[in-house]
């Protein structure tokens, strides 16, 4: 899923920004939209990668290309209208950080190339028809975050092999909610666990998903990798360290803060 980096962000460049030179008068400089569900503090670090790439491409913000920045601050039912603003600000290539931001792009334009990350399968979710040719107006990299989340379960296990009940805590507004479920639920089954899968989409609902795990009696807690739960890794070590609970992260960024 690979195409040369200029045919974005050019405007001349080629069959997928092609069509771009047929619209209504462009900006003399050629802007990217970034798209992100998170605040801006949240993925100050990404950001800094994203530019650093445009840097090894040979593009510098300013210089070369304008940046139209747009975050959802984990509203996802912000994404629509947000991607709205960047297609009226006649952006010339959308950067979509996240599923729900490259699904929310998909929708809003057939024309526009969006290059995006996601922690799903792009073509189970719709993003793309195949991965060596995704066809459209999109391409990117996924990680394949949901073939994980079972494995999480299984690693936690083996931590905590006496436990017999588990949890799992998911953002239900994630469009990879049910797929992690189901997931989830079949390697629980697998492992002759009983889980529990939790939900929270907001600071509170985190709390009193943790003060439900407690007459639950669960001997460990999967966070699944949504971006919200991401943001909130201060908030869920903590809590997990107050109610002594083996609890697992994907990564290790989410982790350290109890370290």
């Amino acid at each position: 899923m690979t195409m040369k980096r200029r045919e974005f962000i050019t405007l001349g460049g080629g069959a997928v920004a092609g069509p771009l030179a047929a619209r209504a008068q462009q900006p003399a400089m050629p802007v990217i939209g970034l798209l992100g569900s998170a605040t801006a503090r949240e993925w100050a670090p990404s950001v800094a990668a994203f530019l650093r790439g445009l840097s090894e491409a040979g593009f510098a913000e300013g210089r070369d290309v304008a940046i139209e920045y747009r975050w959802a601050e984990n509203q996802y039912d912000r994404l629509p209208s947000l991607v709205a603003e960047l297609i009226h600000q006649q952006v010339s290539v959308i950067a979509a950080l996240t599923t729900p931001s490259a699904i929310a792009a998909k929708a809003a334009t057939a024309i526009i190339p969006i290059v995006f990350t996601t922690i799903a399968d792009p073509v189970q979710i719709g993003l793309v028809a195949s991965l060596n040719r995704p066809g459209g107006n999109l391409t990117g990299v996924t990680i394949l975050n949901v073939e994980i989340v079972p494995k999480m379960l299984e690693l936690l296990h083996e931590v905590v092999p006496t436990a017999t009940t588990m949890a799992a805590l998911i953002n239900p507004t994630n469009p990879n909610a049910d797929t992690w479920s189901t997931g989830l639920q079949v390697a629980a089954r697998t492992l002759g666990l009983e889980l529990n899968v939790l939900r929270a989409s907001t600071e509170r609902d985190i709390d009193e998903a943790f003060a439900t795990l407690i007459p639950l009696r669960v001997g460990g807690l999967v966070i699944v990798n949504d971006v919200f739960l991401i943001t909130r890794e201060e908030q869920l070590a903590a809590l997990a360290l107050r109610h002594k609970l083996p609890t697992i992260f994907q990564s290790r960024e989410s982790a350290w803060p109890a370290v």
